[in-house]
């Protein structure tokens, strides 16, 4: 963190299964104040992989919920950590095929920009297109009760026309995300399925990739979005 400004970045990492090193690299490339993760490493020895994954980016892992997690840098003050499940329909319909989902869930915490008090979320929405505006519902509804100004980020599974982008809109929240580009896929960025939303007593922007093009491609399926925020009241 400088000037009163923060750097988070919310990154779906695929569960940790693509290349580490050239992941590993892109994070300590965009040297994040607060990253937030989808897609989280998990089944046996869970916290094991998230800590162990968190040690190779040079942050600190202390939040989860589903396979969402948040990761902080050393000198980052982060408090009381919020962890949900949310409905998710276990079965989903796709064309002429049934197939399950995992549990879905947010996690997020408080931290400070400056002297503002700002709360982080994370959330990966599920693949069924009436499952995800419930999700949505469910994660908004406990943003209200923050008491803070917040940031949204995760990856929505649905591009920007889509019901749940409306409703974000709906809510008051601004799309950093806007003219930031595709998030997926990384080797064919041409869909963007990732956002991130902030409340309007924030002002944000989507900072460019310092990484080069050929570890976000062997890194994840997903590109990044680092985002730097400050508070308006920032001199």
């Amino acid at each position: 963190m400088t000037d009163g400004s923060l750097r988070v970045l919310s990154y779906n990492v695929h569960r940790w299964g693509d290349d580490r090193t050239a992941l590993a690299r892109v994070v300590r490339a965009c040297a994040p104040d607060v990253m937030l993760v989808q897609e989280a490493p998990t089944w046996f020895g869970t916290r094991r992989k998230r800590r162990a994954m968190a040690a190779t980016f040079g942050l600190r892992y202390v939040a989860a919920s589903a396979r969402n997690a948040i990761l902080i840098a050393d000198g980052i003050e982060f408090a009381e950590p919020l962890h949900w499940r949310i409905w998710r329909p276990f079965v989903r319909r796709r064309l002429n095929f049934i197939a399950t989902q995992l549990p879905g869930g947010a996690a997020g915490g408080y931290v400070l920009v400056g002297a503002a008090r700002l709360a982080v979320v994370c959330c990966h929405l599920g693949l069924h297109i009436l499952g995800r505006r419930r999700e949505l519902e469910q994660i908004l509804r406990r943003c209200r009760t923050f008491g803070a100004p917040y940031l949204l980020a995760g990856d929505l599974n649905e591009e920007p026309d889509g019901p749940v982008w409306k409703r974000l809109a709906a809510e008051g929240l601004t799309d950093l995300g806007a003219d930031a580009g595709p998030t997926f896929s990384s080797t064919d960025p041409h869909k963007r399925i990732d956002g991130a939303h902030l409340s309007p007593t924030l002002q944000g922007r989507i900072l460019p990739l310092p990484a080069s093009a050929e570890d976000l491609a062997a890194a994840s399926d997903h590109l990044p979005m680092l985002i730097e925020i400050s508070s308006r009241d920032r001199p």
